[in-house]
């Protein structure tokens, strides 16, 4: 699994906003979106592209498009939602499909009780999103399933991850045959006892859409 932290001001920048507890939710939510199109660039250098011959109005060229099948776009519910429009914003056409998933607490097997997919993801270039890598076993369960769909290509984008959650990916996708890249605004430096990222941001979905009633 590659692994990919952008060296990039902007990106430190905005982190620091979203990282600042007096920051509210609608800024928070801007923010996010911002910094998921930044982050967008690097997790894209390698979309899957094809020739394209147009006519410019001097004369033929060719040029690039994306290639069929289009990439898919999958946020982690619900705080993946919060980075959605920053990625739809740089990829337009891509489809975007839907994701939600929690571990059984008794058996800590991974639930599926959202799921807005094509049954079959063969030959798909997958793009996941969650704000937040913390253990990593929600997002390891995530890439594991569109494995198993068929996909052959997939980046995992987080705003934030912490070295054990990066640890618990590699270890758990070791044996996965397609290419994992994981992109992330910043690695921190440890999960608490209560398994948050330290420094981080808080929680990310509260932090987006409110406290859950």
């Amino acid at each position: 699994m590659r692994v990919i932290n952008p060296d990039h001001r902007l990106i430190a920048h905005k982190l620091t906003y979203l990282r600042d507890k007096r920051t509210d939710s609608p800024t928070f939510r801007r923010l996010a979106e911002e910094l998921m199109t930044l982050l967008a660039y690097e997790a894209t250098r390698e979309v899957r592209i094809e020739p394209f011959e147009i006519e410019t109005p001097v004369g033929p060229t060719t040029g690039i498009k994306l290639s069929n099948p289009k990439p898919l776009i999958v946020p982690i519910l619900r705080a993946g939602l919060g980075m959605l429009e920053g990625m739809v914003r740089l990829l337009p056409s891509a489809e975007v499909g839907f994701l939600g998933m929690q571990r059984d607490e008794e058996t800590l097997e991974a639930i599926t009780y959202a799921n807005r997919l094509p049954d079959d993801l063969s030959g798909r270039q997958v793009y996941v999103l969650d704000p937040m890598l913390a253990t990593g076993g929600s997002m390891a369960d995530a890439i594991k399933f569109l494995v198993d769909r068929g996909a052959n290509d997939i980046t995992a984008v987080t705003l934030l991850s912490a070295p054990e959650g990066i640890a618990h990916l590699q270890a758990a996708l070791a044996d996965v045959a397609p290419p994992i890249t994981l992109v992330t605004g910043a690695i921190d430096e440890r999960l608490n006892e209560n398994g948050y990222i330290v420094p981080g941001l808080g929680d990310a979905g509260d932090r987006l859409y409110g406290l859950a009633q």
